[in-house]
């Protein structure tokens, strides 16, 4: 006999027993369905192996985690244990400083007055970073003269070269010398503890005032008390991934994003989203000769599918969004996250765009231009080209400025404490902007501010945290737009379920604005539009 028939039918057990004992077995399953087990099961494996000497650091850091970029490597080879070691190392270093440095300097502080809190993080940042940036270059000057500088190999551009290619072709066919990248600014081990550090301080202060912490960085960004409507980004979601890891030919998209029209709420947003995944699956499947497709989910939580040419997702979406009586180019559009800074091959100087069809920066402002002119419910573009190829980024705005946006994802961390501006690009129109490392919360109210209106906060693709606290971040630094990926993994649905609580919780309010009309210079291809207020 099992419990549950037990607890039913004995009357000595109290109405307040069995409603808690039904409270746990929903909370049971909603965590096996969320696989909390075994997630906490490779916390647990990795704390083993990792041996820290702060085991409840290296446990509650994840509270109010960042993410984190590492130094890229060239080589294939590495695979991605390198990554990880040195992934495994900045998190050490980075709960040591918590533990030890940053404790000390912190104590005594005024959790309410982040910006005092943030300057001394910043301080003690760049002391660091300057410290580690002195042993870089001593260890430079020791290096024995004439080394060669080792060149990109052409499957660092993408591993699909391994299928097949350029066969038979010189070396030497490089038609036309491309700029060479300029050199990635060192990552500081450890650096992620600034960031995670101002978050966690933030959420502190919050609490000392009995607020959420959406509503505190509102106060703290507009340094008055609250306004009287607060708006909800509009998402950003990830449909497909089609980039080079992607098991078709097709390299060039990284991301297929759907932009909803303004002034929807978010759960509606994310019925329709789920609706027209279903019905791409469908259309896969019944035009598959091999039986129905795996469904393969990538790091930001959208369906990998493997495509031969550019066209071909545009038009599976096209076909999925008739079939639901959904307006591509009105009720949804479209933005690309091509990533072409991954792409260029460098020793043939093109950008490997599908596998065994180069394209030169010239011949990829043409094959945007066609993209464009045939699909107008494509809005934007992220990322299209290196932003070494100025000459070209200033032709294809050109081209296709007046009906379509020019993003760059400005992500990469920047030396804290410098207060640049996003790079200069011809036609950059906005910035996806991650925070990640050094970034405190001052840095992005800073730069939400500063560049009010043409700033989407996002996640980094491989986003490892199912903290939730960027929903509130978002809501209270009053962006127009979020980019948080999918709807396939955990860690983004837990941002998501947050921003739908928040817009329930101002909506019961009578705080919540839900003006469908806004001005923005973000979009330009005939999306609602919408401003940071």
């Amino acid at each position: 006999m099992s419990n549950k028939g037990l607890i039913s039918c004995n009357s000595r057990v109290s109405k307040e027993d069995q409603e808690f004992y039904v409270l746990k077995n929903k909370a049971a399953e909603y965590f096996r369905s969320n696989g909390v087990p075994q997630k906490i099961e490779c916390i647990l494996n990795d704390m083993f192996f990792d041996q820290p000497d702060d085991i409840y650091g290296y446990l509650t850091t994840g509270s109010a985690v960042i993410s984190s970029h590492s130094e890229d490597s060239t080589d294939p080879s590495d695979g991605n244990n390198i990554s990880n070691d040195k992934r495994r190392d900045s998190v050490n270093v980075a709960l040591h400083w918590i533990h030890e440095s940053l404790s000390t300097i912190l104590k005594g502080s005024d959790p309410c007055n982040q910006t005092a809190v943030d300057q001394i993080l910043c301080d003690f940042f760049m002391a660091r970073f300057l410290e580690y940036q002195d042993v870089r270059n001593r260890e430079t000057e020791n290096q024995p003269p004439g080394m060669p500088v080792p060149e990109p190999s052409p499957s660092a551009a993408h591993p699909k070269d391994k299928k097949g290619g350029d066969k038979g072709k010189k070396g030497n066919s490089t038609e036309k010398p491309v700029p060479r990248p300029e050199p990635s600014e060192p990552v500081l081990p450890g650096s992620m503890a600034i960031g995670s550090v101002s978050l966690a301080v933030a959420k502190t202060g919050a609490v000392l005032q009995d607020v959420p912490l959406y509503k505190y960085i509102t106060v703290l960004r507009n340094q008055q008390p609250y306004p009287k409507e607060i708006r909800i980004p509009v998402p950003l979601v990830t449909l497909l991934s089609c980039g080079k890891l992607s098991p078709g030919k097709l390299n060039l998209l990284e991301e297929v994003i759907v932009i909803p029209k303004a002034g929807q709420r978010l759960k509606q947003v994310i019925t329709m989203v789920l609706e027209l995944q279903k019905e791409m699956t469908k259309i896969i499947n019944s035009a598959s000769k091999t039986g129905p497709m795996l469904t393969t989910v990538s790091d930001s939580g959208a369906l990998v599918v493997g495509f031969e040419r550019p066209e071909q997702p545009l038009d599976l979406i096209s076909e999925a969004s008739n079939t639901l009586g959904l307006g591509l180019g009105e009720e949804i559009h479209l933005a690309l996250n091509c990533a072409a800074h991954n792409l260029m091959d460098y020793p043939k100087g093109k950008y490997d765009v599908i596998t065994g069809i180069p394209k030169t920066p010239d011949e990829l402002v043409d094959m945007y231009e066609a993209l464009i002119s045939k699909y107008p419910a494509v809005v934007a573009l992220i990322d299209p080209l290196r932003k070494e190829d100025v000459e070209q980024w200033e032709r294809l705005s050109n081209a296709v400025g007046a009906s379509c946006s020019l993003l760059s994802d400005v992500s990469k961390p920047q030396v804290h404490g410098s207060h640049e501006d996003p790079p200069s690009l011809p036609g950059v129109t906005g910035y996806i902007l991650n925070q990640t490392n050094a970034f405190t919360v001052t840095d992005l109210i800073r730069v939400a501010t500063e560049h009010k209106g043409a700033v989407i906060i996002g996640t980094t693709s491989g986003e490892p945290c199912s903290d939730d606290s960027l929903s509130d971040m978002v809501v209270g630094l009053g962006v127009g737009y979020v980019k948080l990926g999918g709807l396939g993994r955990g860690e983004r649905l837990t941002k998501y379920n947050r921003l739908i609580s928040i817009e329930e919780e101002l909506a019961q309010q009578g705080i919540l604005d839900s003006r469908q009309q806004h001005t923005s210079p973000l979009f330009v291809g005939g999306t609602d539009k919408q401003s940071s207020t």
